[in-house]
C-alpha cells in the first residue's frame, strides 16, 4: 500500500505489541543482542499524515455488519476495508511442567530467554544446560542462539532426523552430524513426557517417553505455531460466519479475501488450500496481493513458496520446491559425503530436464542459482549443479524476466532489470548502477539476504549488456582495482608514488588514487607517513596528523588503550585543555577528544602529551581508532574474562594499522555486551571457555552487526584469527569500503571469511600472520616522530607568508556549560581583512 501511494487513503494499524512492527524472521538476532533493532522498513513511514499506528491495542471483536472493530481497551475503530494479519501463537506442550518452559515467538520471549541464561549462569556458576524441544527451523535457531549466549545447546526432536519437514532422511542425517560436530547435543526419535523441576520453579530436567532423563536448567519449546484465528470464531451460541480450516486459520480465496466482503486475511492466520504456513515469503506475497486489489488490480495468490535457506552455526541448509520428489516419475540426483557432512540433491522430471526442487546441507551454494529456475528447464545436466561433487562452477544461467529472484519479497528478475535499465522500478526512472541503491528501490535482498549474490551478478550482467563497463579500475589514472594494485605493490616491493605511477598509472594522479596509494604504502610499510614525498598524497587530516573541524581548527585525541587511564594522565589532559582553551568530550570509543587547537598549536600540545606518556590515537587516519571495553572480570560480578587486559593488548597490537577504512573494535567481558562489541569491525565477547569472535560490524550509512566467526577461543588463537582477518581485509577490500560491506560482497560472505581465516583454505594464513607481525614490529608513533624533527615541524604553520603569525580569526568563548566553543562573528566584534593567507598543512616538497 505504502509503495503504491497513500493519496486518498487513511491507514490505521492496530497492534497489541508495544513495539513498531518488527521482523519476526530475524528474532535470533534479538536473542543474542537485546539492543538489535528489528524494526521493519523505515521508522519514518509511521510519521506519514495518512498512516496512524496504535500500539498496545489488541483487537477482540470484529463487527462485520457495522464495519467496526473493538479493542481490549474498549476503543472502537471504523473501517472500509479490514486486513487481518494476527499471525500465530507458539504451540505449547500438553505435558506436566509445561508452564515452566519458554517459547520463541516475540521480542519479549527472546529477551526473557537471554535474561534467564545470564541469571542462571551467574546463579549456577557454570554453563547453563539449555534444552530446546523441536528440531525444525525455529528450534535450531533457538538452540544456536542459546549456544551463542554461552549455554550448552541440547535439542530434543520427536522425528527421526532434524528439520524433517524440509529435509529427507539423508539430508537430515547429514544435518545431525554437522550439528553434533558443532557441539550440539541431539536426542531424536523420542518425545518428552514431562518437564522436571525442584518444586520451587527451577527446571532440573526433561523426562523422556522412554524413561531417560535429560539434564536441563531451562527449556525452550519450538514445536510449531497455531493460527491466531480467534477473531473469526463465533462466540458459543452464535452463527459461525467465517469458514475455518481443519487445523485452524480463516479460509481465503486466491485474492486473499474471506467470505465476508471487505475483510481480508494475510500471513499465518490465513488458510489457503487447507494450509497455514509460517514463512515470510507467502505472507509478503499476500500483502502485495491485497494492496494490489485495493488499488483496483487483479493479482492472485499463486500458492505457498516453501523454499527455506538457513545458515546455522556455520552450517548451510537449503530446501525448495518438491524436495521430497513426490511428483510422479520424479528423478533424484544425489551427492552425499557422510564424512564431510555434505548432502546435495536435485529433483527433476523423469527426462532430467525440468527442475522440481532440491535439498542442500553442508554446502548450499547451488541454491542461489537454482532457486529462480524452479519449474523451468535446466541449462545443463543436473549433476553439473552439484558443487560438492567437484564438477566446478555451476553453469551460467540467464534468468527469465518472470523468474523470482527474491522470494521473500517476490521480486522478479524482470523487475531488477527494469530498475537497472531505468524503466520505472525506481524513483525518477533513473538507471541504477549500485547494489545498495538496487536493494533499496526494489526491496530485493533486504530480508533474509540469501539472494544478494545473484542480485549482484544480475546487476553486473545488465550493466555490461547496456554498454556500461563494470570497471574495477581505481580511478581514471589507474586501471587496476585496489586489490590488484595492493598485490602488485607488495610483490614488487614498490615504495614511492612515482614508481607506482610509472609502472601502473598515467598522469599526475588525483584525489582518489593519491590517498589510496598512500594508504597502501602505509599498510605495507610502517615508515613515517609524511616522509619521502608521501605527504602530498595524503588527505588534509593525515597531513596535519589531526582531524580538521568545521571552523578550521583541529582536534587532539591521544590514545587511551582499552579506555584505561591513570588519574595522573587524566590530570595532564585536563591541564592541556585548560592551557589551550580546548573543548573536551568523552568519545564513543572511550577516549578524550580535545577540540579547538590551531594548526601551529598542535606540536606544542602534543609535546606536553608525549612527554606525559601519551601517543597519537590516529583519529585522523584510515586506521585502527579504538578498542572499547567494559571492566570485565576485574571489577564486574558478571564478567567471565579480563576484557580490559584483552582490549589493551589488542589496541597496542593493531595501533597504527592503516586500512581501506577506519577500524573499531570492542571487547565485552560477558554476554551482557556492555562494550557493544557486535557493533564493531571486530568484536570479542567473553565466554566461560574463552572468547567468541565477531567480524564485520560497523556504523556508517547502513549500520551492520558483526557476525560470529569462531567461538570459545583461547587468547593465542583469538589474536591469530584477528591478524588474518584484518590483513585479508586490508589486501582485498575496495578503497573506503568498510568491513561490513566487504563481507557482504565476498562470494560466500561470512562462510568465505571463515574458510580463509579459520580453515586456511587459500593457504595464505602464514603469510597474513607474517604481514601483521611486521606491522607490530615496525610500529612508530607519528607524533613522537614528528616532534623529533624540525623539518617535519615546519608543516604546522597557519600562514605561508607569515610563519610566526597565529590565526587570530579563530577565537573561542565559553558556552553555557563552561566549555569552549568557536565564537560567532558578532562575538568577535570585528572582521579580519587581508594580511595573511590561511594555509592547509604544508608538505616539504611544496613551493
Amino acid at each position: 500500500m505504502h509503495a503504491r501511494g497513500l493519496d486518498g487513503w487513511h491507514v490505521t494499524v492496530l497492534t497489541e505489541e508495544a513495539h513498531l512492527p518488527y521482523d519476526r524472521v530475524a528474532l535470533s538476532k534479538a536473542l543474542t543482542d537485546m539492543d538489535y533493532d528489528l524494526t521493519l522498513g523505515e521508522a519514518a513511514m509511521w510519521d506519514h499524515a495518512n498512516v496512524e499506528l496504535k500500539t498496545g491495542e489488541r483487537v477482540v471483536k470484529i463487527n462485520a455488519e457495522a464495519k467496526t472493530v473493538e479493542t481490549a481497551a474498549g476503543n472502537t475503530y471504523e473501517y472500509d476495508e479490514l486486513v487481518v494479519a494476527t499471525g500465530s501463537n507458539a504451540a505449547r506442550l500438553p505435558i506436566p511442567g509445561a508452564e515452566l518452559t519458554h517459547v520463541y515467538r516475540t521480542l519479549e520471549d527472546v529477551w526473557a530467554i537471554n535474561k534467564a541464561i545470564a541469571e542462571l549462569t551467574e546463579k549456577l556458576g557454570r554453563k547453563v544446560n539449555a534444552v530446546t524441544i523441536g528440531g525444525g527451523l525455529l528450534g535450531l535457531e533457538s538452540a544456536a542462539g542459546t549456544e551463542q549466549l554461552g549455554a550448552n545447546p541440547i535439542v530434543i526432536d520427536g522425528s527421526q532426523w532434524l528439520m524433517a519437514t524440509q529435509l529427507d532422511e539423508g539430508a537430515g542425517q547429514a544435518m545431525g552430524r554437522l550439528i553434533k560436530a558443532k557441539g550440539f547435543e541431539v536426542h531424536g526419535g523420542v518425545f518428552p513426557s514431562e518437564v522436571l523441576s525442584d518444586g520451587e520453579g527451577q527446571v532440573t530436567g526433561v523426562l523422556m517417553a522412554d524413561g531417560r532423563i535429560i539434564e536441563a536448567d531451562m527449556v525452550i519449546v519450538a514445536i510449531g505455531v497455531r493460527p491466531r484465528d480467534e477473531l473469526f470464531r463465533a462466540p458459543e451460541g452464535e452463527e459461525q460466519v467465517f469458514s475455518l480450516g481443519q487445523r485452524g486459520g480463516v479460509v481465503i480465496n486466491d485474492y486473499c479475501a474471506t467470505e465476508v466482503p471487505g475483510i481480508w486475511a494475510i500471513g499465518e492466520v490465513a488458510n489457503f488450500g487447507g494450509m497455514c504456513l509460517g514463512l515470510v515469503a507467502p505472507a509478503n506475497t499476500m500483502a502485495e496481493i491485497v494492496a494490489d486489489r485495493l488499488h483496483g488490480g487483479d493479482a492472485t495468490f499463486p500458492g505457498f513458496d516453501t523454499a527455506t535457506k538457513l545458515k546455522l552455526s556455520g552450517v548451510d541448509v537449503a530446501s525448495f520446491g518438491d524436495a521430497f520428489a513426490k511428483t510422479e516419475h520424479a528423478l533424484e540426483i544425489v551427492y552425499a559425503d557422510p564424512a564431510r557432512g555434505v548432502y546435495q540433491k536435485i529433483v527433476t522430471t523423469d527426462d532430467a530436464k525440468t527442475l522440481l526442487g532440491g535439498i542442500f546441507v553442508g554446502d548450499a551454494s547451488p541454491y542461489m542459482s537454482l532457486r529462480p529456475l524452479l519449474g523451468r528447464e535446466l541449462p545443463a545436466e543436473p549433476g553439473a549443479f552439484l558443487s560438492a561433487a567437484g564438477g566446478g562452477d555451476a553453469p551460467e544461467t540467464e534468468l527469465p524476466d518472470d523468474a523470482t529472484l527474491c522470494s521473500c519479497n517476490n521480486v522478479t528478475a524482470g523487475t531488477i532489470r527494469d530498475a537497472i535499465n531505468g524503466c520505472g522500478a525506481c524513483d525518477g526512472n533513473a538507471p541504477v548502477q549500485e547494489l545498495g541503491e538496487l536493494k533499496g528501490c526494489t526491496r530485493a535482498g533486504t530480508q533474509c539476504g540469501s539472494c544478494v549474490p545473484m542480485l549482484k551478478k544480475l546487476l553486473e550482467t545488465e550493466l555490461t549488456k547496456s554498454g556500461v563497463e563494470v570497471s574495477k579500475a581505481l580511478c581514471e589514472h589507474i586501471e587496476l582495482s585496489r586489490q590488484e594494485l595492493f598485490d602488485a605493490i607488495r610483490v614488487l616491493e614498490l615504495t614511492s608514488f612515482e614508481e607506482i605511477m610509472a609502472k601502473y598509472g598515467t598522469g599526475a594522479g588525483c584525489d582518489i588514487c593519491k590517498p589510496t596509494i598512500a594508504n597502501i604504502l602505509a599498510s605495507q610499510n610502517s615508515a613515517y607517513v609524511l616522509d619521502a614525498g608521501r605527504g602530498t598524497l595524503q588527505d588534509t587530516n593525515d597531513r596535519a596528523l589531526a582531524n580538521m573541524q568545521k571552523d578550521g581548527t583541529y582536534s587532539v585525541v591521544p590514545r587511551i588503550a582499552g579506555g584505561e587511564i591513570t588519574p595522573k594522565k587524566l590530570g595532564v589532559i585536563a591541564a592541556v585543555a585548560e592551557k589551550y582553551n580546548l573543548y573536551t568530550k568523552i568519545t564513543g570509543g572511550q577516549r578524550i577528544d580535545m577540540f579547538g587547537a590551531r594548526l601551529e598549536q598542535l606540536p606544542e600540545i602534543w609535546k606536553e602529551l608525549v612527554d606525559a606518556g601519551f601517543e597519537s590515537g590516529q583519529a585522523y587516519g584510515k586506521s585502527l581508532r579504538t578498542v572499547k571495553s567494559c571492566v570485565g572480570s576485574t571489577w564486574c560480578r558478571f564478567g567471565v574474562q579480563d576484557s580490559v587486559a584483552m582490549a589493551i593488548q589488542l589496541e597496542l597490537r593493531y595501533r597504527g594499522l592503516r586500512s581501506p577504512h577506519k577500524l573499531k573494535m570492542g571487547v565485552s567481558g560477558c554476554a551482557r555486551e556492555c562494550a557493544e562489541a557486535r557493533g564493531k569491525d571486530v568484536g570479542v565477547i567473553a565466554t566461560a571457555d574463552g572468547w567468541n569472535l565477531y567480524v564485520g560490524g560497523n556504523g556508517g550509512a547502513t549500520p551492520a552487526h558483526a557476525q560470529l566467526l569462531a567461538k570459545d577461543l583461547d587468547d593465542e588463537t583469538l589474536i591469530k584469527y584477528i591478524d588474518r582477518y584484518f590483513m585479508y581485509y586490508i589486501r582485498t577490500a575496495d578503497r573506503l569500503q568498510r568491513t561490513a560491506r566487504w563481507q557482504e560482497e565476498l562470494d560466500g560472505g561470512i562462510k568465505h571469511v571463515e574458510d580463509v581465516v579459520v580453515r586456511d583454505t587459500l593457504g595464505i594464513a602464514e603469510d597474513l600472520e607474517a604481514a601483521m607481525a611486521k606491522h607490530v614490529d615496525t610500529y612508530i608513533d607519528e607524533w613522537a616522530d614528528t616532534l623529533k624533527d624540525p623539518e617535519r615541524l615546519r608543516r604546522f604553520r597557519s600562514f605561508v607568508n607569515a610563519p610566526d603569525q597565529k590565526d587570530d580569526s579563530i577565537t573561542f568563548v565559553p558556552d553555557e556549560r563552561g566549555q569552549m566553543r568557536p565564537a560567532t562573528a558578532e562575538e568577535k566584534g570585528k572582521v579580519l581583512i587581508g594580511a595573511a593567507i590561511p594555509m592547509r598543512p604544508r608538505d616539504e616538497n611544496e613551493v
